[in-house]
């Protein structure tokens, strides 16, 4: 990682020169040793640090297509056996079961439901969840609607990754989704929800249209690397507004379906009253057991009750807040 020093012009902060000097000469290294003490850091690597990425402008337009007050953005991480062992080298039958759920079970009860309600919805795959299991793509494409986008190769833990395997594994990954489904993805999701120092260059470098991973805001906004605009979209998460944490039976904080439907159900009222964004994420091995897919429909049935609302992929988002914002 290299150190970027922020220049400061305040003329309140003062540092001998020789002192000065010595910072500019410091390795990161240097500072990055000191890990159990931060509040000895210096301001300049603070600010490195946090500044990797951030959140630039809101992107939110006036209004979204059609003179809707909201955008819905239904999203599916489709991870099946990638997360119950696969990119741990973990290997056990069961929680393998498990995974092929996924696919063999849920996946099509959810395609179904969308499709008997016309909505469009994205699909983000670690390569190997497809290349298992290939026969997903045709069932997600067979309306339409849908989107298909990349969510790593095995869900590997991108953040303990050196850079070029990083680029690699997201490079033959996009590649082999395009090769089984007919489509490049243009939209990332990091696995895990997290970016290493590199993830963000590595998305720029592979001209990817958006980036789906992040909680900076609520809104759509642009990426800043470094202090500097990307052009990058990012359409931001959050764990309230995930299956996963709350419907693992064997977790502590495991919720009624119902109760999480009304969680939604809330932030989705709320997002209709800002006129912004209301983005959902999900998982075909969680959402689509049985007692879950009655809080999908829920959802949706509220949804739908409210005049004025959008439905549709991140790559339709991602292009319309581009176009508005003329990042293009």
């Amino acid at each position: 990682m290299k150190l970027r020093l922020r220049h400061c012009s305040d003329a309140s902060i003062t540092m001998p020169r020789f002192i000065m000097a010595l910072v500019l000469f410091i390795s990161p290294a240097a500072f990055a040793q000191n890990t159990t003490e931060p509040w000895n850091w210096s301001d300049e690597y603070v600010f490195s640090q946090v500044n990797q990425v951030r959140a630039g402008r809101d992107l939110t337009p006036d209004s979204w297509p059609g003179g809707a007050r909201v955008a819905v953005l239904l999203s599916f991480d489709v991870d099946n056996e990638t997360i119950q062992g696969l990119r741990t080298g973990e290997i056990n039958i069961g929680p393998l079961s498990q995974g092929q759920y996924g696919s063999r079970v849920a996946l099509p009860r959810v395609v179904s439901l969308l499709d008997e309600q016309s909505i469009p919805a994205t699909f983000f795959f670690p390569a190997w969840s497809l290349k298992l299991s290939p026969e997903q793509a045709a069932l997600i494409q067979q309306s339409g609607r849908h989107e298909i986008g990349v969510h790593g190769w095995i869900h590997e833990m991108n953040t303990a990754l050196d850079g070029a395997t990083e680029a690699r594994l997201l490079r033959q990954a996009i590649d082999e989704i395009e090769a089984i489904s007919g489509v490049r993805p243009v939209g990332f999701r990091a696995p895990s929800w997290n970016h290493s120092e590199n993830t963000l260059q590595i998305v720029r470098d592979l001209g990817l249209l958006y980036e789906s991973s992040l909680m900076h805001d609520d809104r759509p906004y642009e990426l800043l690397q470094d202090g500097e605009p990307t052009g990058v979209v990012e359409l931001p998460v959050e764990w309230i507004l995930d299956d996963a944490p709350l419907f693992n039976p064997l977790g502590a904080r495991y919720m009624n379906p119902r109760d999480i439907m009304q969680v939604w159900i809330d932030e989705f009222d709320a997002a209709w009253e800002e006129g912004t964004l209301f983005l959902l994420t999900m998982h075909p091995h969680i959402i689509g057991h049985r007692s879950r897919m009655v809080a999908l429909q829920g959802l949706i049935e509220h949804i739908k009750s409210k005049d004025d609302v959008w439905f549709a992929t991140h790559e339709q988002a991602a292009r319309y807040v581009r176009e508005r914002a003329n990042l293009d």
